[in-house]
């Protein structure tokens, strides 16, 4: 099937108010091109050397989304044009994205990323790790990020039920978050294996790539 139709039909079961990010990462330029004719404007890579080169050669209004774990030293060369990372999961990377954005005189938008799941090859904060940094003197006076949101992976597994019980548990936490952070909205949670369990518990910013462009390429 066309990566056109597959993308529309994806879109079309979407209720309103949720994003799709079309996760592009291993993919090549004609692949992107072909999603954003039919519409497509929100891609997702989880390499940053990947995502500057598809930035240089794609059309610019492109919103290019950071989706995988991102290494600190990294981050200047996204800097200039990143629209949204999703993972930032510690306040060392917060203060480089903060750092790296004031050489742009940029504010970017950031999501914390939450650790739900029962597996420790996810990063992410935990509750109390979260608090502390939005009650931390540093976190206050940055003034080139701004925390737009909640992300979250739930544990590869068949239980769909425990699936549930952690988005459910990063919903939680986001509403709880909404008094501390005002300009919260976005709580981005689903792949292509269980996006729909996550819109059902809350998610407004679901990841789908396999699903759009077929199985991935890692040679």
């Amino acid at each position: 099937m066309p990566i056109k139709d597959d993308l529309n039909k994806i879109k079309s079961e979407l209720p309103e108010g949720v994003t799709l990010v079309a996760v592009s990462k291993t993919k090549p330029n004609e692949d992107i091109l072909e999603a954003y004719e039919a519409g497509q404007r929100v891609f997702g890579e989880n390499k940053v050397q990947e995502m500057v080169q598809k930035w240089e050669g794609l059309p610019k209004d492109i919103e290019w989304h950071m989706i995988g774990h991102v290494q600190r030293n990294k981050v200047k060369y996204m800097a200039e044009f990143v629209s949204l990372i999703h993972g930032v999961d510690s306040p060392r990377l917060l203060k480089e994205i903060n750092k790296q954005a004031k050489k742009h005189d940029r504010v970017i938008p950031c999501l914390l990323q939450i650790h739900i799941a029962e597996e420790d090859t996810k990063f992410g904060l935990d509750e109390k790790e979260l608090y502390e940094l939005i009650s931390s003197d540093y976190f206050k006076a940055m003034e080139h990020i701004k925390i737009v949101g909640l992300m979250g992976m739930a544990t590869f597994t068949d239980d769909m039920n425990q699936v549930r019980r952690e988005f459910a548990q990063l919903k939680s936490m986001f509403d709880s978050l909404k008094d501390k952070l005002t300009d919260i909205s976005i709580l981005s949670m689903g792949m292509s294996g269980d996006y729909a369990i996550a819109i059902e518990e809350g998610s407004t910013m679901v990841r789908i790539g396999s699903s759009i462009f077929g199985a991935r390429n890692y040679s």
